[in-house]
């Protein structure tokens, strides 16, 4: 059987993708109110190994987790100006304290940083205190008013990995940023999802910070997918709560900061870019069940074919492979089949009689639907080198799929065309003034994603909107 192409599932994105995540087990928004859902347990386990590995990749990097406070007293929140008047409208107040009214309101945490900024006025006192590199993994709040969508618009962002660092001068802070975005792009490389960073316009820079850097992909409907950004803060925040420390000479300077951070909008990225009209189809670094074992029932042998599969599941078991030995009498093999290509388990084991009589199985993997048939003896190193194999052609196609669909265009008109089109992100060439982007989004009714920050191409030509000199390449698109 061949796999899907990306342009058919297309054409049914959205129930596809509503589909798989409920039948799949792996999160139900079905939760009677709006923007909120449930992980379920398949889901959840995704969502486990998929943190385990940034998780990895910010404590070699000498991040330290930490946990904060969900409530925010207002008072915290008024002391970044900027910072209230962006998330105003979005937060979820808190007023009364059972029968009693609050006299100071609490907001749930949108972000953390005014929660941050007075325990880290408390414990930043010299210059040896620096750099501090913290993170957590919390649920964040945010009054959503548009279109929800599971995992990618919600209401309770229910896995934010949010990190957030303080340096004594703004060269440090500089590269810390790289860092941050090094770290990022190892996380996505490793769940096999390509990427374009760009860095936003002014317009849509987070709340406070000095610029922020977004990574995006594309979906398979031609939309692009923010699904991590990177913020330098600068001192806007320390000196909202005055957070200063003691250099080598003894004058106090105000701390630098960044923060960067993920939603669980990378669970969506990793379904809906390797995913095909048979569902989820899983790298196998996050896969709960990487093998499943499925017997071929034949009258009499069904005793002896059970055993093997057994035999062969605890097998794969003691070298650290997650296996599922699917011996459920009341489904026939092709239900088997039907629900594990629809949670995306990387490999299937078909072993029938003539398999057992041969000590071979059947191996079949998810991407392709290629069969192999393998001496139960080679079975353990076979898949083991088999997932290495398919997650290196699951990463190469995902990023050659995107490459075909990012296009340049000399006219707001050609640009108008690729994205009625949804043809995935557009280069052009831009004078750099921000009346010109806005103007720019109003006329394509799509969204400026930013400058390239990972091409080395110089810009050339007029600006599309006004013909002026560009000074710089512009990415747009038609964005969740």
């Amino acid at each position: 059987m061949p796999t899907a192409k990306k342009e058919k599932l297309s054409k049914h994105f959205g129930t596809w993708y509503r589909k798989t995540l409920i039948d799949a087990g792996i999160a139900d928004y079905r939760y009677p109110l709006k923007g909120c859902g449930v992980w379920m347990p398949y889901g959840f386990k995704i969502r486990k190994y998929g943190l385990q590995i940034l998780r990895n990749l910010l404590d070699e990097t000498g991040h330290e987790e930490v946990l904060f406070p969900l409530l925010i007293p207002e008072t915290s929140l008024q002391k970044e100006a900027a910072h209230v008047k962006s998330f105003e409208a979005e937060c979820f107040w808190i007023t009364r304290g059972g029968l009693n009214p609050l006299d100071i309101k609490l907001a749930l945490r949108p972000t953390s940083e005014t929660v941050m900024g007075p325990m880290l006025r408390l414990w930043i006192r010299s210059h040896a205190d620096l750099p501090l590199k913290l993170y957590q993994v919390v649920n964040v709040f945010r009054y959503e008013t548009k279109t929800t969508r599971p995992l990618i618009r919600v209401r309770e962002v229910s896995t934010f990995k949010e990190a957030h660092t303080s340096h004594a001068t703004f060269e440090d802070s500089e590269a810390q940023i790289k860092e941050a975005t090094e770290v990022y792009k190892s996380f996505f490389d490793e769940l096999g999802v390509p990427y374009r960073v760009s860095r936003r316009p002014e317009w849509d820079k987070f709340a406070g910070a000095v610029y922020t850097d977004g990574f995006d992909t594309i979906m398979p409907d031609g939309r692009t997918l923010q699904f991590g950004t990177v913020h330098n803060l600068g001192q806007n925040f320390s000196k909202a709560f005055d957070i200063t420390y003691e250099t080598v000479s003894g004058e106090r300077e105000h701390i630098w900061q960044t923060c960067y951070g993920i939603s669980e909008r990378w669970v969506a990225a990793v379904l809906s870019v390797h995913g095909d009209d048979n569902g989820a189809v899983l790298p196998p670094k996050i896969a709960p069940i990487q093998t499943v074992i499925i017997p071929i029932p034949y009258k009499e042998k069904m005793e002896n074919i059970n055993k093997t599969c057994t035999k062969i599941g605890e097998k794969l078991k003691t070298t650290g492979i997650r296996v599922e030995v699917d011996l459920r009498e009341e489904l026939t093999p092709g239900s088997k089949f039907y629900d594990w290509e629809l949670k995306g388990v990387p490999i299937r084991i078909e072993i029938g009689p003539r398999d057992v009589k041969r000590n071979e199985v059947v191996v079949v993997r998810r991407d392709t639907f290629e069969k192999v048939s393998v001496k139960q003896d080679a079975l353990v190193k076979y898949v083991q080198s088999l997932m290495d194999k398919m997650f290196k052609e699951m990463r190469q196609k995902a990023w050659k799929w995107m490459e075909t669909r990012i296009h340049k265009a000399n006219s707001v008109n050609e640009v108008k065309q690729l994205l009625k089109k949804r043809a995935g992100i557009v280069e052009v060439a831009w004078c750099g003034e921000t009346e010109c982007g806005l103007k720019l989004e109003e006329e394509i009714n799509g969204t400026v994603l930013g400058i390239p920050q990972d091409m080395k191409e110089k810009v050339s030509g007029k600006c599309v909107v006004c013909g002026k000199k560009a000074k710089n390449i512009v990415r747009v698109a038609m964005a969740y």
